[in-house]
């Protein structure tokens, strides 16, 4: 697959329409699989280098109080997208869905911050604060940067390797093994879930009525959940027979690279100059 998967509006009925949304899901995993697997430079670097790197991207962009400090990590997150190959319109959907999120959380502190009134609300007299926009803003900024770096990271990295880097450096095995088997079930219950309307959709004739489209989703909600407890449990025996006592190995060994010995000190000097001037 040369680029990102793309479906045209959705057409038929619930079964088909679920169909398509669902196939949309597992397609876009699959395309950012190959992005991690592409010849960006991120994509050059050891995951460990990256895991600790974005972290502390994040940390100097969460930690900052300075608006054009926030807007200059901002400015280094879209360079790295770029760099790496990662289309903008694949970052598209979560900046949106982050500032709906955050937008709501920032919103009324533009009504209640205490400061110099900038504008007046039509009809309902609220006023508009300075510090309030100045506050709303910052706080915006700084989660869509975190969370770029976060999907960055993701789409840059094969996730089996995400999962070790996180267990070279600390992160205790029981939460990577709850995130590594989190993430697989996800995409299993997905494609049971797509067996299972695809299956409904062979049986079915003409459009299916509300009711029995609110009927078929809470039935398969059900069988889901299920199938969710059984399969729990048969993945559970398989991994104890095959050896497995809670630490999780991988082929893949993490060697430094030139590239990396280039990428640590830049990350470093970006990372500490920006929590240093984020205080000023």
């Amino acid at each position: 697959m040369g680029g990102e998967a793309h479906h045209g509006k959705r057409r038929g009925n619930f079964i088909q329409r679920t169909i398509d949304a669902l196939a949309e899901t597992l397609e876009r995993s699959l395309y950012a699989e190959q992005l991690a697997e592409g010849g960006g430079l991120l994509q050059r670097l050891d995951p460990r280098v990256k895991l600790v790197a974005m972290l502390g991207f994040i940390i100097c962009a969460a930690a900052s109080r300075n608006l054009p400090v926030v807007v200059a990590i901002a400015v280094v997150a879209l360079g790295l997208a770029l760099v790496s190959r990662i289309p903008f319109r694949s970052l598209m959907p979560v900046w949106i869905g982050m500032f709906i999120f955050s937008g709501l959380i920032a919103g009324p502190a533009i009504f209640l911050t205490p400061g110099p009134s900038l504008a007046t609300v039509p009809w309902l007299g609220w006023q508009v604060s300075s510090y309030g926009v100045r506050s709303a803003t910052l706080l915006i900024l700084r989660s869509e940067v975190s969370i770029t770096f976060s999907v960055i990271l993701v789409m840059t990295t094969p996730w089996i390797q995400v999962m070790k880097a996180m267990r070279v450096v600390g992160v205790p095995t029981t939460v990577v093994v709850i995130l590594g088997m989190t993430y697989r079930y996800i995409f299993l219950m997905l494609q049971s879930a797509s067996d299972m309307f695809e299956a409904r959709q062979s049986r079915v004739i003409g459009k299916l009525s509300n009711a029995d489209a609110r009927r078929l989703a809470s039935a398969t909600v059900g069988v889901l959940l299920s199938k969710s407890f059984q399969l729990s449990n048969d993945v559970y025996l398989a991994m104890q027979s095959r050896g497995f006592r809670g630490e999780v190995y991988t082929l893949d060994e993490f060697r430094l690279g030139r590239n990396d010995y280039i990428a640590i000190p830049i990350a470093l000097v970006i990372i500490v100059s920006g929590i240093w001037f984020g205080y000023v």
